[in-house]
């Protein structure tokens, strides 16, 4: 159990984030672009969505296949997958690979408990879509999803509430500079947020020059013969 363990954690610490946008991204080195984070979301920033999707799946897989394997493998009962889900989770959060720099663990996490409870794990996963698409802010997102998580494993799976708060306890260490940034207003939206409600995106001072007397497109004034086409 404790060569698995070690193989997790050094599967766990590989920097797919880093590794993806090496292979596909050119000559940029994510560390010191965007927030300077190897995960899914400074990848989208910099590089775009679709290679931020193979990250985010690269990222859920590892945390999702060993602790399947584990529950599957291994007649230990729940505590040997929570634990193998905790070690991939800190591998990919602190890896050897990087000095111990690495992701926010949020899609690792996810992983983890997509294994062991698929059903609340696809309801915090409502919730991070629907933050995100609300407020345009990853880390909003990421932190509301995680305080779901806990209400709905203490609901549906009880068993698992100690690995679910020792996972949002990790995460929300490794988004105290989010918040940070959130308390001051610093931090930046990865996506539009959708205007609910169908309220009217503000107008900008060219816009409005641009406008004719009743709101419509100003029509040109042209001073001599008007262009023939």
């Amino acid at each position: 159990m404790t060569a698995y363990l070690l193989l997790v954690y050094l599967l766990g610490a590989v920097p797919f984030g880093l590794v993806v946008t090496t292979l596909y991204g050119n000559d940029v080195d994510i560390r010191r672009a965007g927030s300077g984070n190897i995960g899914a979301t400074n990848v989208g920033r910099v590089f775009g969505w679709r290679i931020a999707a193979a990250v985010l799946a690269l990222d859920i897989a590892k945390g999702f296949f060993p602790t399947l394997f584990a529950w599957c493998l291994f007649d230990s009962g729940i505590w040997w997958p929570c634990v193998v889900g905790l070690m991939a989770f800190v591998g990919h959060c602190w890896p050897v690979y990087l000095q111990f720099r690495g992701g926010k663990g949020v899609a690792t996490a996810a992983g983890v408990l997509l294994a062991l409870a698929p059903v609340p794990t696809l309801g915090a996963a409502a919730v991070w879509g629907g933050l995100l698409a609300g407020t345009g802010r990853s880390s909003i997102a990421a932190l509301g999803a995680t305080l779901a998580s806990m209400f709905l494993v203490a609901w549906w799976n009880p068993s698992l509430i100690l690995l679910v708060a020792t996972l949002g306890v990790g995460i929300l260490v490794r988004h105290l500079t989010n918040i940070g940034r959130l308390v001051r207003g610093e931090e930046s939206e990865i996506v539009r947020p959708v205007r609910w409600g169908g309220r009217a995106r503000p107008v900008s001072a060219e816009e409005v020059l641009a406008q004719g007397p009743g709101g419509g497109e100003a029509v040109p004034v042209w001073k001599g013969q008007p262009p023939t086409e």
